[in-house]
């Protein structure tokens, strides 16, 4: 089906409309997952739509030893299916059908990636060898290196070009277009068309059914890991009605910044020098030893972020995320620059092995490494863990120089709700990936990767069986489209107009500043204040941005920017309204998140007889754990648009102040328990016999 796009005239203006059952929205493992399963499973009435189909975390992004996880295939150690759904509910704050989903379906999920040419390793049986994550109390976890995902990615792109399945690039996500509760198309900006030319600048798409693969909403932190080119459409979700579920729950971790990378695994374990500097580079510390000046506590505490990479709240008090808050002080606290040196031992010339914990010392001296520098051990343990930055674009040469890292946003373990077959509540809509919030609090290292193929089947599993009527007819998408392009276009011009006029582009200036706020306000550490302080700031800028954004119209970057912005702001809204309402109802620190509390403890300075003295530490970093009481419960949260923007306005079109940013309403739910149905062979075989037990 060649899915060429079609005329039509809607609001006097004529706009190209491509017309398929099923639009997945996303070019990275969970959005080619979703289109190869859907033509697998009988729906080949389907298109693929991207901004830019080479960017994105999946392609893009990974770690020392980037993990898959699944069910355990290999060796001797018992696992079934609700064992590790038991373990993914465990985590807190997730919904039991989704971890049975993610557990039923991970040997499945994994198992057609292999056949696609994904290269996980096997032993000479055939046994698909594994190895513990982190939150992980089997060897579930599997790799192919740091670029697992990419190495899903390519082999999943190659299936969907096999299968003839149409891709639209350079098409940024304006907003979806509704009818009676249901998603029935959506509008986007092309990319590759100028704004001021003759050529329609806004393209439609009307279908059945949307799987939103759009990655996590990566542009609202500044100091983040995400590659660059990914920036999420949360937005046009929260716009639509579509409800976000944890949204307050990211995972923060250590990574380079130049490039973006995570410095987990090896880059710890071989213990490099934590040093800071001023702004410019000079006045070098090694500023660990301020708060953890026993030497052989900070190397084991450096030892131990390799495979505890992720800032956890719980390791803060007296472990190794001790170190995530003193690289913070330095960054956000202190104004300085932080950087890992492999050039040379931390504190003494040399290593002095018998320091070290015995957990740390047993490791490093089976890897044959108790000797040399950083560098040294790196190269000796790892060495493709230093090619790798050799590699990139910029590149760092860890034998002569230092690497920049900071405390960086790396996925939403949050994000828009999802049920049994990750559908939302809007029907049609299937959020996919790291856009549906199907995690809890914590997860297993590598569960995000088998999350995204597992949602992405069940999407399409569902789809083919039961979301298979056409589209609605052109008078009915026309009436539902109308106001959505009006206020596009109105939004849009209202912006180049503005510039023309005089006025400098602030596109580019608002979409830095949005994600610096967040980062310094509502990042790993938050406080109710914190929280408040930005939040007035974003509800600000969301009511008025209409009257003052300003976008050169000759510039195809500022005219995405407007609509990416707004996207954004949308987000950022939504989100720190929810920290807020997580503060009120009683929330404290937990998973990667410390939340200040005035009648908290500091971290402490150490084990035994220490480890009552708190550190003189700055009162921001006082915290209370949340110890699991809310584990129970899920908050759901939705956007509700101000007055007349249901009609296609725009936020800045109210002359209410802030209340132009509408309202965000919210609902603590019971997570769904894991489902006990009856799984006697012969009644389960009767019912998918007649309706395959999709429903």
């Amino acid at each position: 089906m060649p899915h060429d796009p079609q005329p039509l005239t809607i609001a006097e203006k004529e706009v190209p409309v491509v017309t398929a059952n099923t639009v997945v929205v996303g070019t990275g493992s969970a959005g080619f997952c979703a289109a190869d399963r859907l033509v697998d499973f009988g729906q080949d009435d389907v298109v693929m739509v991207v901004d830019k189909v080479g960017a994105g975390a999946s392609r893009n992004a990974g770690s020392d030893k980037q993990t898959y996880y699944k069910l355990t295939l290999s060796g001797s150690d018992p696992d079934s299916v609700h064992e590790m759904a038991r373990t993914l509910f465990s985590g807190g704050a997730m919904d039991g059908d989704n971890a049975l989903a993610e557990a039923a379906l991970s040997a499945r999920a994994f198992l057609h990636l292999c056949d696609l040419g994904v290269p996980f390793p096997q032993n000479r049986y055939g046994e698909f060898i594994g190895y513990k994550t982190d939150h992980d109390p089997r060897r579930r976890a599997t790799s192919v290196g740091p670029y697992t995902s990419r190495s899903m990615v390519t082999q999943l792109e190659e299936k969907v070009n096999r299968d003839g399945t149409r891709i639209f690039d350079d098409c940024r996500i304006v907003d979806l277009i509704t009818a009676g509760g249901a998603v029935v198309g959506l509008l986007v900006l092309r990319l590759d068309v100028p704004f001021d030319g003759a050529e329609s600048p806004f393209m439609l798409f009307r279908c059945t059914n949307v799987v939103y693969a759009t990655g996590g909403p990566a542009g609202l932190y500044a100091t983040r890991v995400f590659p660059n080119g990914q920036w999420g459409a949360s937005g046009a979700a929260y716009r639509a009605g579509v409800r976000g579920k944890n949204v307050t729950e990211w995972q923060f971790g250590l990574a380079s910044t130049r490039p973006r990378w995570n410095v987990s695994g090896t880059y710890m374990q071989v213990l490099p020098r934590f040093v800071s500097t001023d702004a410019d580079g000079g006045d070098e510390r090694e500023f660990l030893s301020e708060a953890i000046p026993d030497y052989g506590r900070q190397l084991s505490l450096i030892f131990l972020k390799g495979y505890q990479w992720p800032f956890d709240v719980r390791k803060a008090l007296d472990g190794s995320s001790l170190i995530d808050l003193l690289v913070y002080r330095e960054t956000v606290l202190r104004g300085r620059r932080v950087f890992l040196d492999f050039r040379s031992n931390p504190v003494r010339p040399e290593l002095d092995a018998g320091e070290l914990s015995p957990e740390a010392h047993a490791y490093l001296e089976r890897a044959g490494v108790l000797f040399g520098t950083p560098i040294e051990r790196l190269q000796h343990m790892n060495r493709p863990a230093y090619d790798f930055y050799l590699n990139k674009n910029p590149y760092v040469d860890l034998e002569k120089e230092m690497l920049e890292i900071d405390v960086c946003a790396q996925h939403n373990n949050g994000g828009l709700v999802v049920d049994t077959w990750w559908q939302s509540n809007l029907t049609g809509f299937f959020p996919v990936g790291e856009a549906g919030g199907a995690h809890g609090v914590y997860r297993p290292g590598g569960a995000a990767l088998n999350s995204g193929q597992v949602g992405a089947t069940r999407a399409a599993e569902f789809i083919a069986a039961r979301r298979t009527d056409a589209p609605v007819d052109d008078a009915a998408f026309a009436a539902a489209a109308e106001p959505v392009l009006a206020g596009a276009v109105e939004l849009a011009a209202a912006a180049t107009a503005r510039f023309a006029g005089g006025e400098e582009d602030n596109t580019g200036d608002l979409l830095r500043e949005v994600g610096e706020l967040m980062s310094a306000k509502a990042g790993p550490v938050r406080s109710a204040q914190s929280i408040h302080e930005a939040l007035v700031q974003v509800q600000r800028w969301l009511a008025d941005y209409e009257r003052f954004v300003s976008a050169d119209g000759g510039s195809r970057r500022a005219v995405n920017r407007t609509f990416l912005v707004r996207d954004i702001l949308t987000t950022a809204y939504v989100y720190l309204s929810a920290m807020a309402d997580y503060v009120g109802h009683g929330g404290r620190s937990r998973g990667s998140v410390l939340y200040t509390d005035p009648e908290g403890s500091l971290p402490l300075a150490g084990f035994g007889a220490d480890a009552e003295r708190e550190l003189d530490l700055p009162e921001l970093f006082r915290f209370s754990l949340d110890g699991g009481a809310l584990d129970g419960e899920i908050q759901e949260t939705w956007w509700t648009p101000p007055p007349g923007e249901a009609d296609g306005g725009t936020p800045g079109a109210h002359e209410d102040g802030v209340d132009g940013a509408g309202q965000v309403g919210f609902e603590w739910r019971p997570v769904r328990p894991i489902p006990e149905d009856d799984d006697f062979f012969e009644n389960v075989w009767r019912e998918f016999r007649e309706h395959r037990n999709i429903y």
